[in-house]
């Protein structure tokens, strides 16, 4: 490396910025206390719910260095996923479904991962440095390495904040054994704004920072796998992957503009489905339908115990019959949530 080149990041952001990213930072391959003290006290109290893996490897996600020994630095980089329209309007509309507005598109994994090999090839290749790229696959806790490598803040829903892109950013790191020198962490700008903490349907904030991940509807929708607890459902609505709220009322989306990348729009039978046709779907339907987004991986059970819920929020009766259908189904789970859809369509529960 020349003596033009003492510093790598001039060329390293252009080059990531090239491949299409919309945030460059970079930091050391370490952690404030504070992130690993907030992970200890998370787990602790057990919000990470049924999600084992975030426990069972809780050392090298406190820690990159106990990830990779050899890793100097961290390249933290953000692609904006910001919806060209309001993500929330669906819920108004109780027949359909509502889908988060990070899948209804193409799987960012493939996008992700994608680009961040094409900028570690880069680095390898310009620098000889020793490479890896981690995109939400990985033990990293990405949204503290990302407000230490200066592309935003943790706000109080503990989702990362951009005064560019707002709530909606895809985060993926490239690791390397490159010294890179570090840009300043990115300071709090939530003042006291707590639109997120107020807005959440089920109370999944035990108070600003902190997050009950067994009261989350993205989690009850997507990473857990057994019945829901009645006593969210009501507050579900028509939620069937995922939840956008307390990341679509942050007033700093206002500076986001609708994501540039033609792979992360929203696909048009993505933005509100009928129930009754989701309701429909067999295992080879729901491959079909929903081929190359996030949310084929997380199974046709998943979601039709979800579209159970939803319907029977509903208050139609004109969805009794798709209430019945999944009430038959050979999915103890799903039976169970479209047998409690089809007695609340019925009077027969409160």
């Amino acid at each position: 490396m020349g003596a033009a080149e003492a510093d790598p990041r001039p060329r390293i952001r252009a080059e990531a910025i090239r491949l299409g990213f919309d945030a460059v930072g970079f930091t050391a391959a370490t952690l404030p206390l504070e992130a690993r003290t907030r992970l200890e006290a998370f787990l602790a109290a057990g919000h990470h719910g049924t999600m084992g893996w975030m426990e069972a490897r809780r050392d090298q996600r406190a820690d990159p260095r106990a990830l990779w020994p050899e890793a100097v630095s961290v390249i933290s980089l953000g692609l904006s996923y910001a919806p060209e329209d309001d993500p929330l309007a669906p819920l108004a509309e109780p027949r359909v479904g509502t889908i988060s507005a990070y899948a209804r598109g193409r799987d960012y994994h493939d996008i992700l991962k994608g680009r961040l090999k094409h900028l570690a090839q880069f680095i390898a290749r310009r620098f000889g440095a020793g490479v890896k790229v981690f995109a939400d696959t990985a033990p990293v806790m990405e949204k503290p390495l990302a407000q230490a490598a200066g592309l935003g803040w943790q706000g109080k829903h503990t989702n990362l904040v951009s005064r560019r892109h707002g709530s909606w950013l895809f985060l993926g790191e490239v690791m390397t054994t490159l010294a890179i020198p570090p840009e300043a962490p990115h300071g709090d700008h939530c003042g006291s704004c707590r639109r997120c903490l107020d807005i959440c349907p089920t109370d999944a904030f035990p108070g600003p920072y902190r997050l009950d991940a067994t009261r989350c509807i993205a989690y009850l929708t997507i990473e857990h796998d057994g019945p829901i607890p009645e006593a969210l459902r009501p507050a579900m609505g028509n939620r069937v992957f995922g939840c956008d709220d307390c990341l679509a009322v942050c007033p700093w989306n206002r500076f986001a503009r609708a994501t540039q990348e033609a792979k992360l729009a929203a696909r048009a039978d993505l933005l509100a489905p009928p129930l009754a046709e989701l309701a429909a779907l067999d295992d080879a339907g729901f491959r079909a339908r929903f081929a190359g987004t996030p949310i084929k991986r997380s199974g046709r059970k998943r979601m039709a115990r979800n579209v159970a819920i939803a319907i029977g929020n509903s208050a139609d009766a004109s969805l009794r019959p798709s209430a019945a259908l999944l009430a038959g189904d050979a999915d103890p789970v799903v039976a169970e949530a479209g047998a409690w859809a089809l007695a609340r369509l019925e009077g027969r529960t409160e």
